[in-house]
């Protein structure tokens, strides 16, 4: 068991994030005591998307491909249509996606941002939810969908849309301060 105060959590985004589903999490966690990086494709900073124009850029602390799952309790996957598009195409992120989850650390993602479980073969058997709009590829992956403001599956939080923030961000303590999750490798 890690206490959210002495935890380590990496959020991994690309420019196109979600304002809120990056900075929200990323400040609440640290409130909470939380030590948070943000890791992108180059570990420069990145552009958020805010309503329907760019928005504030969010700074970096490595690479993606540098970041080490031994290092982290958790992994948060912010949505937005652009950013988790983007990165299930970078073979290191969605890597890194499915080593966090095989290790059953806590992995949590938001609103398009299980595009990336989709990508790293993890929905499969699970409960789930997402952004309306990838309902169908979440049930083609094998996933049971649901329509709920959170869903955790042994360590695996999604949420739908950043009106949900508030109850993901109270799962990533919660599953986080739990510890490993047992759960069968994807």
């Amino acid at each position: 068991m890690t206490a959210i105060s002495s935890a380590n959590i990496l959020i991994i985004a690309t420019n196109g994030f979600e304002q809120s589903e990056l900075e929200f999490p990323r400040d609440q966690l640290r409130v909470k005591g939380a030590s948070v990086h943000v890791a992108t494709p180059d570990g420069q900073a990145i552009k958020g998307w805010e309503g329907s124009d760019w928005g504030r850029e969010a700074e970096a602390d490595l690479k993606i491909s540098d970041a080490k799952v031994d290092d982290y309790d958790a992994i948060v996957l912010p949505g937005g249509q652009i950013n988790p598009d983007i990165l299930r195409t970078k073979p290191e992120a969605v890597e890194l996606v499915k080593a966090f989850f095989d290790a059953g650390k806590t992995v949590a993602a938001i609103c398009h941002g299980p595009w990336l479980l989709v990508e790293a073969g993890v929905v499969k058997g699970r409960d789930v939810t997402s952004y309306p709009s990838i309902k169908t590829d979440v049930v083609n992956a094998g996933g049971t969908w649901h329509d709920k403001d959170v869903v955790t599956d042994k360590g695996l939080i999604t949420s739908r849309n950043p009106g949900d923030l508030k109850a993901f961000v109270s799962k990533i303590v919660e599953e986080v301060e739990e510890g490993e999750h047992q759960r069968s490798a994807a």
